[in-house]
């Protein structure tokens, strides 16, 4: 009859779901062990099912453990270590002996205690880094499911768009903001029209990917992604749009002389200090100092007419004067 009790009890933990810490790393026949000689006061009668309860209360419902459980990656064995280190003394000492509920009632308290303060200690994740990859350093541990909890992001991030002038200089960096392992390997891909059609262009090492001078040819779309093993880690897609140079140029010139344009198709004035308002003033300085000088040519040559003109009456009458004489 006993061991069918310990039998059908250990079943019953084997499918008891997990919610704690305790069922995480404590095994059932260990729980069973230290819940044999469980003695209830009132009745001075052992209750298996009553330690039972106690346990589901101290450790399974209790949300500082649950939190001081949530460690970074690798450290469930430490979290396990901890709460070993008061539950199996305690499995020793109370296996096939009695002892009063409040005997439990307070070494699993302190058990508790020490576990929260212990694991609160350990370190934390990094964090998840959305929108998009696969990050193992950002999951946490979960007592409710024993096992780590991942960012659960898509693995292909969204698109982004980037505009190029045509023989300009292009550069795509395949970049996250979460930690990488050490042994990635990187594979650039290009689809002119669907994604589907997408074509390796490169494979190795390089997160950077470079195109001296763009052309129409290398307008499309760029996919970098990034592996580990053969475990792929994040998907990023980047569009690249080619815009030719003539079209730079008219354009601008369209804009500039839209922007010269009144309502009904008239010139703006030019603004004050601008080059277009300093021309009509050099213009009238130029026109004054030209006048300035053809008067002052003029003037120059009345003088010297008028000083000739008397010189020559001179010479006339001294003519008439020897011829006289």
């Amino acid at each position: 009859m006993a061991s069918f009790v310990f039998r059908f009890l250990c079943v019953t933990l084997l499918f008891w779901p997990s919610q704690s810490c305790f069922q995480c790393f404590v095994a059932p026949q260990d729980t069973l062990r230290l819940c044999w000689g469980h003695v209830l006061i009132q009745s001075n009668a052992k209750n298996v099912d009553a330690c039972y309860r106690k346990v589901d209360r101290i450790f399974n419902n209790n949300e500082k453990m649950m939190e001081a459980a949530r460690v970074g990656g690798g450290f469930d064995k430490k979290l396990k270590e901890i709460l070993l280190a008061d539950i199996m003394p305690m499995v020793q000492e109370f296996d096939q002996k009695l002892n009063s509920e409040t005997v439990y009632e307070q070494r699993f308290q302190t058990a508790a205690d020490n576990f929260i303060a212990a694991a609160s200690k350990l370190p934390r994740a990094s964090g998840c880094f959305p929108p998009c990859g696969y990050q193992s350093a950002g999951a946490v541990y979960n007592c409710e499911t024993c096992s780590y909890d991942s960012c659960e992001f898509p693995l292909d991030c969204p698109v982004e768009e980037i505009e190029v002038m045509e023989n300009s200089r292009s550069r795509l960096w395949c970049d996250v903001p979460f930690d990488l392992p050490a042994d990635i390997e990187v594979i650039w891909r290009f689809a002119e029209g669907q994604l589907e059609e997408f074509k390796e262009v490169t494979v190795g090492v390089d997160r950077l990917y470079s195109i001296p001078s763009t052309s129409s040819q290398h307008q499309g779309t760029y996919q970098c992604e990034i592996y580990t093993g053969r475990l792929s880690i994040v998907r990023l897609y980047f569009y690249i749009t080619v815009t030719p140079q003539a079209v730079v140029g008219h354009t601008e010139l369209q804009e500039i002389f839209d922007l010269s344009l009144l309502p009904g198709g008239q010139l703006r004035p030019a603004p004050e200090g601008s080059p277009d308002s300093i021309l009509p003033r050099l213009s009238f300085l130029l026109i004054a100092c030209l006048t300035c000088s053809l008067l002052l040519l003029f003037l120059s040559l009345g003088t010297l007419i008028w000083s000739f003109i008397p010189e020559k009456e001179v010479v006339i009458a001294n003519e008439e004067e020897d011829s006289v004489l």
